[in-house]
């Protein structure tokens, strides 16, 4: 059993992806702040291995996945890790069972795996890039070619400038464009036109966001890349370099590699030093997206970086606990700015909605460990869903609060999982009208009963809320909450901001909104209104 120090936490960090399951553990010394990687797990699952007809992850997939995380939770478990965070990637996003699939890992495995969105996992690959690689200020482009989908980043240590995930991966075009072996030259054409097809849209969108006069180096991570780095290594130098981390090669060497390795069969690839046959099934294909990207983009060369989305989980997990001080500290603040620019993209009334935070956060408190035992993680949930509650407006007034589960669900929240994002559209969207109920859609998808038993307790304190703001102009400048549990009541004492306001609106809208409050916590609400005396400045 390993001893770890006082001052150091160990983290362990799993990406169920469509090729390969992964996990790094990591430790973790805060007072520098740094983490070195002490264990690496890999085993290639293929997860994407999908029904032809439905399109569904297989039995067998999915039994080799559990397997594999079997395997990683036991290596956490030896090595003393406080926490195993798991993300999962395009596979499980496109299954129709993929939700399915993780509800299985948590019922067999006890274990929660996050599903993450294109753009987020390009976001903490971004996060693990920048963890190894100092970036000067200099813009870098960031390339993860994975199995089922392609990710392409602009930064430059900033904030990233774009972040694209396309659909194109090795697994995902071996599977639907391959047949021939070796692959015939309709097919590889046929290919090369279709990725070209693919990305032309995420390399314009990154080439417009490079400023005049900017020469971007291009940075390279996942198994593929890792993989052709190894080939160019022994060709050119005769043995492999270890780590590979900062190891460069040409595109111009890339293409004699593509050209080599498509005139091979699989078994002869196979048969190449460090390419083992699940590899050997897909590189062609990997390396052709690699070669297209970079002639798309206009790089010559590119760097390998042995740090990618596992790091990137570490980073942010650090960043959210406040362990970093240094120059990612910016990152950190990445889920209150995602809120506030999607709110400024659906023109919300911002005052508005802040006070409505402000009064959503301040019952939150007031009943924390008195009416529910909800933490720091789910009050900003409901700090985001208060902040967007009324995005709906932007498509129509009626039926707004159906309208911005929508713009919440699809509207690219960064820093959030999946889950989290389906958690702050289900909030946002019971501020009114009906509570939560089986038959809604929206409340169907989560997957989570701790996450629906979370949104029927909270969306409830969103409604009063609102109510508190019912005129949008500040009636109310603060409320004070009081649990009588002998008379079954909850008095809100109310302190206008104007003496002699008897807000009147308030008062019946909280009377309109009570009921969600009163079902969900068995208690009678009682508004109160201070008319009495107000704070003197």
């Amino acid at each position: 059993m390993m001893m770890v120090a006082e001052h150091e936490r160990i983290l362990a960090a799993i990406d169920v992806g469509t090729n390969s399951i992964h996990m790094v553990v990591a430790r973790i010394l805060p007072s520098l702040p740094a983490f070195t990687v002490i264990a690496r797990e890999k085993d290639t699952v293929r997860l994407g291995e999908r029904d032809p007809l439905t399109g569904c992850l297989t039995e067998a997939a999915m039994k080799r996945a559990l397997n594999a995380l079997k395997r990683c939770q036991d290596i956490a478990t030896s090595l003393n890790t406080e926490q195993i965070i798991a993300v999962a990637t395009s596979a499980v996003r496109e299954a129709p069972n993929g939700r399915e699939f993780l509800q299985r890992v948590e019922a067999e495995l006890g274990l929660w795996v996050n599903l993450i969105s294109g753009q987020e996992e390009a976001r903490r690959i971004y996060l693990g890039v920048l963890s190894g690689i100092e970036f000067n200020q200099k813009p870098h482009i960031i390339i993860d070619i994975g199995g089922g989908s392609t990710e392409l980043i602009l930064g430059d240590g900033q904030d990233p400038r774009t972040l694209s995930s396309t659909k194109i991966g090795a697994v995902r075009l071996t599977d639907q464009y391959v047949s021939t072996d070796p692959i015939s030259d309709m097919e590889f054409h046929t290919l090369q036109a279709y990725i070209r097809g693919m990305l032309e849209r995420a390399v314009d969108d990154l080439r417009a966001h490079l400023r005049p006069g900017e020469v971007p180096r291009m940075i390279g991570t996942s198994g593929t890349i890792e993989t052709l780095a190894l080939l160019h290594a022994r060709n050119q130098l005769g043995f492999s370099p270890s780590p590979l981390q900062g190891y460069s090669f040409r595109l111009t060497d890339l293409r004699d590699m593509v050209i080599r390795l498509r005139r091979m069969s699989c078994a002869d690839r196979a048969q190449l030093p460090g390419l083992n046959e699940r590899r050997a099934e897909i590189i062609v294909v990997g390396a052709l997206i690699l070669q297209e990207a970079m002639t798309l983009l206009g790089m010559e060369s590119i760097t390998i970086c042995e740090r990618s989305l596992r790091e990137g989980v570490v980073v942010d997990w650090m960043l959210t606990h406040g362990l970093i001080e240094d120059r990612m500290r910016y990152q950190s603040s990445v889920r209150q700015r995602s809120v506030l620019k999607i709110a400024q993209k659906y023109r919300v009334d911002l005052r508005h909605s802040e006070r409505v935070a402000n009064f959503a956060l301040s019952l939150f408190d007031q009943t924390s460990r008195v009416l529910h035992d909800w933490g720091e993680v789910e009050r900003e949930l409901l700090w985001a869903a208060a902040i967007l509650h009324n995005c709906g407006h932007f498509v129509s007034h009626d039926a707004h609060h159906k309208h911005s589960y929508y713009l919440i669900r699809y509207g690219e929240l960064l820093g959030y999982t999946e889950a989290e994002i389906e958690a702050i559209a289900n909030l946002a969207r019971y501020h009114r009208k009906s509570n939560p109920k089986k038959k809604h859609e929206s409340y169907r998808n989560l997957t989570s009963k701790s996450l629906r038993r979370m949104v029927e307790q909270l969306s409830p304190l969103l409604r009063l809320a609102v109510a508190l703001d019912r005129r949008q102009i500040g009636a109310i400048q603060s409320v004070l909450g009081h649990y009588y549990p002998e008379s079954g009541e909850f008095r809100l004492l109310l302190h206008p901001s104007q003496l002699g306001d008897p807000c009147d609106l308030e008062l019946w809208s909280l009377d309109q909104k009570k009921e969600a409050f009163e079902l969900t916590y068995g208690l009678k609400l009682v508004p109160i209104l201070e008319v009495h005396s107000l704070a003197v400045s």
